[in-house]
């Protein structure tokens, strides 16, 4: 009997021992990431300060320092700062932060490393909705324009991407919600409304090409402050509610299986983030046009960085595909100024080259 309950007391002592170690290793992993957040932040802070003085006409440091604190400025200054570059700077970032987010539900959800918020046919329905606009001036439910506009080239986008993704929902609702069936369809209602571009560029006028050819590069020449009291309650609600699932998606990554045995509704909550992300990233597009390879890339830079753990992944890939995104604008600004190159042209020149790097050089955890 006595030697029985020293075995439970030695036993107990070192599971008590070896506790102690797990949670101090766990702690120090938390703080180490959280740090890392804090930086990413501060480097994104920092950025915008540089993205808001530099262009066309720079605007000096000190300028910017009175107009933070309410000194004298010059007015010209500070309607470039407030009117001109701070909407886009702003737009850029809620874009980074819509796309990366979106591309890294879409790969949880896909167990799919190549998934981003395009995958399932939003771009090629958004492009469609936005050419049906440009090009013949109809809105979604067929009224006739005299001329179309910004407000409803975006009510396109965002009405076609969505239905993109409906269809395509809907169909492997027909194959039991498979991931692969999700894959495949997107692929075939993506071709399927990128025929429908074609055909409006084919019998488009000259002005109408032109303007739809701009607006498929991606860029935010059209950036205003009414545009941003709009994206921005409808982005941090959709935010709240993806990071509500962030445990679920640590449990998908191990499989459907394992999920549902620790008690996810898989199928609830693949609806629930699809309808999210489908919703952010259309309305996203529809203001911005076809950006690429921030939704894609930005989550595999954050796993690099952070690891797999979306309670610390999904903030990280917002603050990556916001500084992303930025540093893109900024080049597309500055490099041929006063020219701007529109900006989904300098995302796919730089994201192209630097995904196929990842592929060939590191390791298969990043992408699992």
């Amino acid at each position: 009997m006595g030697s029985s309950v020293r075995f439970k007391d030695t036993a107990s002592q070192e599971l008590s021992s070896t506790a102690e170690p797990m949670s101090h290793l766990y702690r120090s992993s938390s703080i180490r990431k959280l740090s890392l957040l804090v930086l990413l932040l501060v480097l994104l802070l920092l950025v915008t300060g540089a993205a808001i003085m530099k262009g066309s006409a720079n605007v000096p440091a000190g300028e910017l320092f009175a107009m933070i604190t309410g000194g004298a400025t010059d007015e010209m200054n500070v309607y470039i700062v407030r009117e001109v570059r701070l909407p886009r700077i702003v737009m850029a970032v809620v874009s980074g932060i819509a796309l990366a987010s979106a591309g890294a539900i879409m790969q949880a959800l896909l167990r799919n490393p190549l998934a981003d918020p395009f995958t399932l046919g939003v771009s090629s329905g958004a492009s469609f909705g936005a050419a049906l606009a440009i090009v013949a001036g109809a809105s979604a439910f067929g009224i006739n324009l005299a001329h179309s506009n910004q407000w409803l080239i975006a009510f396109n986008a965002f009405v076609f991407g969505c239905l993109a993704v409906g269809i395509v929902y809907g169909v492997s609702r027909m194959k039991s919600s498979s991931t692969t069936v999700l894959l495949l369809a997107g692929v075939a209602i993506g071709q399927l409304f990128s025929a429908g571009v074609s055909a409006l560029k084919y019998f488009s006028n000259n002005e109408a090409l032109k303007d739809l050819t701009i607006w498929l590069m991606g860029g935010f020449w059209g950036a205003k402050w009414e545009v941003l009291y709009f994206l921005l309650p409808l982005l941090a609600v959709s935010l709240v509610v993806l990071m509500r699932y962030a445990w679920n998606l640590n449990a998908l990554v191990s499989g459907e299986e394992v999920a549902q045995t620790l008690g996810v509704k898989v199928k609830r909550m693949r609806l629930i983030c699809l309808l999210v992300v489908t919703l952010i990233a259309s309305t996203t597009i529809a203001f911005t046009g076809i950006i690429g390879f921030i939704g894609l890339v930005a989550p595999h830079i954050s796993r690099m960085l952070i690891g797999t753990d979306y309670r610390y992944l999904l903030p990280c890939s917002w603050l990556i595909g916001a500084l992303l995104l930025l540093l893109s604008d900024t080049a597309a600004r500055l490099v041929l100024s006063p020219i701007e190159i529109p900006v989904g042209i300098v995302t796919s020149f730089f994201g192209a080259p630097f995904f196929v790097y990842l592929l060939i050089k590191k390791s298969k955890e990043y992408w699992t």
